[in-house]
């Protein structure tokens, strides 16, 4: 294995899009370039607290001097000779038009290559940008183990993210007003480092568009294809069309990954959407307890509720929508890039339909008639199903006995048993014709049962665990960082030495802070 910290730097962003002219590191509006060099903060007392060993293995790398790997990922010295940099962006921010937004708290501390594949390594948490506005570019450890582990168990849910490679306490302290209300203090200082092969968002687009910047953004669009969709060929019209396409397919792709496990991003701003359909920027995210598609986890969008778990998928092509808006001038026709986003529903809903199928463990999907799916869903909520118990449980129990089925439903529902009796008729008759289908079908309970595991998982990061996790980690005990890094590595296994984990979430964790709804600075 060779060193993470000796890996061939990959300068293709930084030599193939314009700079920033200005050196001076202030609070400012950047035109006509892609980013901006900046250094980072070296923190006064960094301690590691974790680091994805697993995600070195996946690259054939290790570690052979910690203490410089510690230097690194904590914004105190830089990556080889690299020259660190912000990227510029803009984007709509709940429905409107923000502007210029851009790194205001992350920094790209090296682009290297892995598997001669690109990977940007960049630092979120290491200090002030000129993207940075008001805010002063750092980071606090509440948020940032909500990333760390967030990222790497979505990644091992086996849905695109982006990762975490280092989780890092600064011995810092950093003022942040938690609920937006009034009520400032200090807290902990941290930064992870994140990965992904690229960090290029809708939002990286857009702002060139609203500026009218059309060469740079035409620029940003060649570079992208070149480094990330080389198999559409040499940058045209029809190019520009086709990475459109596969813009809006691994979009829709991850909408429908994340409606399978209830994940809730809470903030799909268009400068929260990366442009290779991955899992970005974990802010006020939140899992699904029991089954509402009308909760949000984030404070900032409690009475709109924008971005609702049942709402995700028009907001992902909302947004769409507003990326076509800004490719348009590259294309000059409107035509084929709504013929794509027309595409978007049908393709989502066809998708949509399988993935709930697979779920309840039908295989015979175009049997299968949408009352059922749409039937299951409105119970679901009515009788306040823990989700992730319920796929779960379903698989274990024999379809045939309907005794079974609803004492099944009672230990996985938030609702007294009695509060569920008005339901019994109503689940009954879904029952009856799952059962029928099952029994067309059918195949061995075995077959079945393992098929389902693969797409319910068994453990997903409940809000309140992670903040049992940060809780500990605040009073220097970060045995349940480690403890639930583990676990969720493995999501769809029994691990009975974790079944404590597998249960509905504690009544006092109902409205506590950081377990059931958090501002955009958590």
């Amino acid at each position: 294995m060779s060193d993470l910290l000796q890996q061939p730097i990959n300068p293709r962003f930084i030599e193939a899009l314009p700079a920033d002219p200005i050196a001076a590191n202030y609070p400012r509006q950047v035109h006509g370039a892609c980013y901006s060099r900046v250094e980072t903060k070296a923190p006064s007392h960094p301690e590691m607290i974790h680091y994805s060993q697993v995600l070195l293995e996946e690259w054939g790398l290790n570690i052979a001097d910690q203490e410089e790997f510690l230097r690194v990922v904590s914004g105190a010295k830089p990556y080889q000779d690299f020259s660190p940099y912000a990227m510029c962006y803009g984007g709509h921010q709940f429905g409107h038009w923000a502007g210029q937004l851009g790194d205001g708290r992350a920094i790209n501390i090296a682009d290297i290559l892995i598997y001669n594949q690109p990977m940007q390594l960049q630092l979120k948490g290491s200090g002030p940008t000129p993207y940075s506005r008001t805010a002063d570019g750092f980071a606090v450890l509440r948020s940032s183990i909500r990333e760390y582990l967030c990222s790497e168990a979505m990644h091992h849910l086996g849905i695109p993210t982006t990762r975490a490679l280092s989780l890092v306490k600064t011995g810092d302290l950093v003022m942040r007003d938690m609920l937006y209300n009034g009520n400032p203090a200090q807290e902990q200082g941290a930064v992870v480092c994140r990965t992904a092969p690229s960090f290029i968002r809708f939002g990286s687009f857009q702002i060139f568009a609203s500026r009218g910047e059309t060469e740079v953004l035409r620029q940003l669009v060649d570079h992208t294809i070149e480094q990330h969709f080389p198999h559409l060929g040499t940058p045209s019209k029809e190019t520009y069309l086709a990475f459109f396409q596969e813009v809006v397919t691994r979009t829709k792709d991850m909408i429908v990954h994340w409606q399978r496990v209830g994940f809730v991003h809470g903030v799909m701003n268009t400068d929260n959407l990366s442009i290779l359909g991955l899992t970005i920027d974990y802010g006020p995210y939140g899992w699904l307890e029991d089954y509402n598609p009308s909760w949000t986890p984030n404070t900032t969008d409690a009475q709109q509720s924008r971005y609702r778990f049942g709402n995700q998928p028009n907001i992902a092509v909302w947004n769409l929508m507003q990326l076509a808006n800004a490719l348009y001038p590259l294309i000059d026709e409107a035509e084929p890039l709504q013929e794509i986003l027309d595409g978007y529903k049908d393709a989502y809903l066809t998708d949509y339909h399988q993935m709930m199928c697979a779920k309840i463990g039908l295989d015979q999907t175009e049997k299968v008639e949408e009352t059922i799916i749409t039937r299951l869903t409105q119970l679901l909520g009515q009788s306040e199903q823990d989700i992730t118990l319920f796929f779960r449980e379903l698989s274990a129990i024999d379809s045939s006995d309907w005794t079974a089925f609803w004492q099944m439903l009672e230990r996985t529902s938030y609702m007294k048993a009695h509060e569920m009796t008005p339901l019994h008729t109503q689940w009954e008759s879904w029952h009856a014709s799952y059962r029928d289908l099952l029994l067309a079908e059918n195949q061995e309970s075995n077959v079945r049962r393992k098929k389902m595991n693969t797409v319910n998982p068994k453990y997903v990061l409940r809000n309140y665990m992670a903040q049992l996790a940060i809780d500990a980690a605040e009073q220097g005990d970060y045995t349940l960082v480690n403890e639930l890094y583990q676990m969720l590595r493995q999501p769809y296994n029994e691990q009975p030495q974790y079944e404590k984990w597998y249960t509905k979430r504690p009544e006092w964790a109902r409205h506590k802070v950081g377990c059931s709804m958090l501002s955009c600075s958590s």
